[in-house]
């Protein structure tokens, strides 16, 4: 039977096709992707489908995607306005520094959507606190939508934050379309921006989608992942490129990186605690099996990968700089995120990633005093700021022996 729901996905990478696409698959939408990969474009419109292939520590399950089409964002932006006026949900995975390029086109389709229809479902799953406020953002922006158009624009699109959860490693060369990630996930919605009674539209609906854990606060489940996924992960990363290893697992089979990991998280494990009022037990559970989620070595995935853009990675918002100003702030435990953060620092140079090679250029021509404000977004009067400067210090010494 075909689909009477429809989406729209931007970006149709390996996030795109095997964590986003899948769930809209299965809850029984026809899903449009949107991108500017020719390659990639015409591959989707030719492949009636493709596999996403779930890898735990038993046998792999196998999922098969079908009723999708993709459109070219470059070339057919008319068509693709059409799609998102008349879509239920438009949903991204393009990266955080990618969301002001798809705004204009989003805004557009937003723009001619008919207020007999609900309001448009807008969610960005991004590796970024905050992600749809920032994408909400960029389509309010008057030079995407005039100030005239913002009085009722509540009745044609919701915005609402989201918080995912899935490692998705580097896939195989002969992969094709078809996508390995691991079986654990975990998809958070906020579902206040679709609440008729604080606020929503009167037809705001929130979209039918299985596997979407809905949440009045999402703050907590943000940054219980950022923090404890993304900082492990980043951490075994770094200081698996520090030590040459290979992958995250071999990384994570050294015993003195492993204790790194656990230190770093245990650390964000009490801010967490103490923040959000989650039990020390539920977060030191949840601790082990990130640990145990990312040691998987059915999801081989390079350091270099993992690692890739450290700018992003060291700023004030972020994995390592987020959490440890907040615990300077309550005069708490950083050592072992700034330690980690030390190994970011040493991300440099990194064969096609160009972000590791501004961090270089970043710290040749700079103090130390500005690279912490330029990278990390401290301030001197912050009481983390001393503490990273004297990083930035050693790693700016080391590179001139």
């Amino acid at each position: 039977m075909a689909a009477t729901k429809k989406a729209v996905h931007f970006g149709s990478g390996n996030i795109g096709r095997g964590f986003v696409a899948c769930f809209l698959h299965e809850s029984g939408y026809e899903v449009i992707f949107a991108d500017v990969v020719d390659a990639l474009v015409d591959k989707l419109n030719s492949t009636p489908s493709y596999k996403v292939i779930e890898q735990g520590v038993g046998k792999p399950v196998t999922k098969t995607i079908t009723n999708y089409r993709a459109i070219n964002s470059k070339y057919n932006e008319a068509e693709l306005v059409d799609e998102i006026a008349t879509a239920d949900v438009v949903t991204c995975s393009v990266g955080p520094n990618i969301l002001r390029f798809i705004a204009p086109v989003i805004a557009k389709g937003i723009d001619k959507r008919s207020e007999d229809l609900a309001p448009l479902a807008v969610i960005a799953c991004e590796n970024m606190i905050g992600a749809t406020d920032a994408l909400a953002s960029h389509i309010k922006d008057p030079k995407n939508t005039p100030a005239h158009r913002l009085e009722d624009h509540s009745v044609r699109a919701a915005y609402a934050n989201s918080a995912i959860d899935r490692i998705v490693p580097a896939q195989p060369a002969d992969a094709g379309l078809d996508v390995y990630l691991e079986q654990f996930y975990e998809w958070v919605v906020e579902q206040t921006p679709f609440d008729p009674q604080k606020g929503a539209s009167s037809k705001a609906t929130k979209p039918s989608i299985d596997g979407i854990k809905w949440v009045d606060h999402l703050e907590p489940f943000i940054e219980r992942k950022l923090y404890t996924v993304n900082t492990s992960h980043a951490t075994a990363a770094y200081f698996g490129y520090n030590r040459k290893k290979p992958t995250i697992a071999d990384a994570m089979g050294d015993h003195a990186i492993r204790a790194q990991v656990a230190a770093a998280i245990g650390e964000t494990a009490a801010l967490i605690v103490k923040k959000h009022g989650i039990s020390v037990e539920e977060q030191e559970a949840y601790k082990e099996k990130i640990i145990g989620r990312i040691s998987n070595p059915h999801l081989a995935d390079a350091v270099e990968r993992v690692g890739r853009a450290p700018l992003r990675k060291l700023g004030r918002k972020e994995r390592f700089i987020g959490p440890a100003a907040a615990l300077a702030e309550e005069k708490m435990d950083t050592t072992a995120l700034l330690e980690a953060a030390e190994m970011a620092f040493r991300f440099q140079n990194v064969e096609g990633d160009d972000e590791s090679k501004e961090l270089a250029k970043i710290m040749a021509d700079n103090t130390a005093d500005d690279v912490v404000r330029q990278v990390c977004g401290l301030q001197a009067d912050h009481p983390l700021f001393p503490k990273v400067k004297e990083i930035v210090e050693k790693v700016q010494a080391d590179s001139q022996d």
